[in-house]
């Protein structure tokens, strides 16, 4: 929770949307979700200064081929479909150090300036 911590602390002033915890729920932070209208073109900044980012379902569970018998299109579900297409994981890992830490958060910043 400390690189967690950290994040929130580095990041509250870049306009993205920061993963949401009710003060009363203690969080283990095993990934560390953003939203941005700018997704893609974020990715691939990291991903040019050497940092990974995950999109862990880039499609809504209801339109997985899975669940195809159920008959759902897209638009039948507009906010799970937004959250899929504007969703990315950040780096969140343990053996993190504080410098990758900056890098990340230095990193974003830049892209948002």
């Amino acid at each position: 929770t400390q690189n967690a911590h950290y994040y929130y602390d580095e990041l509250r002033a870049v306009p993205i949307e920061l993963p949401q915890v009710d003060p009363q729920n203690k969080m283990t932070f095993h990934q560390f979700v953003i939203r941005t209208e700018k997704r893609d073109a974020l990715r691939e900044h990291l991903q040019k200064n050497g940092i990974g980012t995950a999109i862990y379902y880039p499609l809504p569970l209801p339109l997985q081929p899975c669940f195809s018998y159920l008959g759902h299109k897209t638009g039948d579900f507009p906010e799970a479909e937004k959250c899929a297409q504007t969703c990315l994981a950040l780096p969140i890992y343990p053996e993190l150090t504080s410098e990758q830490l900056g890098m990340v958060v230095e990193a974003i910043q830049t892209f948002f300036q």
